[in-house]
């Protein structure tokens, strides 16, 4: 029912593609990241939640049709529905019916809670098609609550020895996520433009974030190193960054659990928290949602494939140009490596 074309993962009975990284009639966006959501399609359908984000980063005038989590529309010769992905605002898993046969098409997605993004929704579907960005049993995520708590005794230390704390994540759910654990008795905070941009969409979609205030050279001389930055990676050693003296760099992503990461970027902190499912949470779905076959796009296929396969699961790759967590927000800011 949904196959890979040079245009994207193509759904033929419906006329529409999911994700397309080629410019196509008809668009079905499941998150407003830059490798899931581009530029260029003449009608785009998406989940509600995510409007602000897609006509901020695509136009204000694209053509954009937009749906309640869960509610059924009738597409040439299926019926699509939209579910909660828990990834970032907005996102969204895409449910295909075609002659009582149910594909999902997962986007990315993360099924631990948080207050930014809708809970992760279980589909039940014959047919998978999962992101595998964390593929390997080595990504196996600690508590969130406890990597908040890492990141506020960091920050507190910081401020105790006057050193501002900076924080490099991804602008679009990464920052927001980070952004909704800190604690503003500690200090001031402060955000990258990029950031505040997103903040303003999560904003308007109800979504509670502790105020920041502006890095001007009077802000930062009063706050005597006790302040938080947020910031995209791509500013790290910028001369935006250079403003904010005596510092103390970190970084939150997935792949901080490989400290050799962590070492290549010669940070002084790894804080792992990811928006992308580890690899209990990838087995997880595919086991619970009762699929009879599986494809897997970006991250480590292989090495989730061959446990499937040797689990008796029908399993293989299926090659897409989705980045994952390492290219999500290449847009922003110059763009942003991993």
């Amino acid at each position: 029912m949904i196959v890979r074309t040079a245009e994207g993962l193509f759904c033929e009975p419906g006329g529409f593609y999911i994700d397309p990284w080629r410019q196509v009639e008809r668009a079905v966006i499941t998150h407003g990241h830059s490798d899931h959501a581009r530029w260029g399609m003449q009608h785009y359908l998406a989940a509600r939640e995510s409007e602000q984000i897609l006509r901020h980063r695509l136009g204000q005038d694209i053509s954009l049709q937009t749906l309640d989590y869960g509610e059924r529309l009738r597409i040439g010769d299926v019926h699509v529905s939209l579910h909660p992905a828990g990834h970032i605002l907005g996102s969204a898993q895409v449910r295909v019916e075609y002659r009582g046969h149910v594909t999902v098409v997962t986007g990315d997605f993360k099924r631990e809670a948080d207050s930014t993004a809708r809970n992760f929704e279980l589909v039940p579907c014959h047919s998978l098609i999962s992101e595998c960005t964390f593929g390997l049993p080595v990504y196996k995520w600690p508590d969130s609550g406890a990597v908040r708590r890492e990141m506020l005794e960091w920050w507190r230390s910081n401020a105790s020895e006057n050193r501002t704390s900076i924080i490099y994540c991804y602008s679009l759910g990464k920052a927001q996520r980070v952004l909704a654990g800190l604690d503003p008795s500690i200090g001031p905070i402060w955000v990258h433009g990029a950031i505040e941009k997103m903040n303003g969409c999560y904003r308007q979609n109800g979504v509670f974030l502790p105020e920041c205030g502006k890095p001007d050279p009077e802000a930062i001389k009063d706050a005597r190193g006790t302040g938080m930055v947020l910031a995209p990676p791509s500013t790290d050693q910028s001369p935006w960054m250079k403003k904010f003296g005596k510092t103390s760099r970190a970084m939150a992503s997935g792949w901080m659990q490989v400290r050799g990461r962590r070492r290549n970027r010669a940070l002084d902190r790894g804080f792992v928290l990811s928006d992308h499912s580890d690899w209990d949470g990838l087995i997880a779905t595919i086991m619970e949602c009762g699929c009879e076959s599986v494809r897997l796009t970006h991250g480590y296929t292989a090495a989730m494939v061959r446990w499937l396969q040797e689990k008796g699961i029908d399993a293989s790759a299926l090659e897409t140009e989705y980045a994952g967590e390492s290219g999500a927000d290449a847009a922003d800011a110059g763009g942003n490596d991993p």
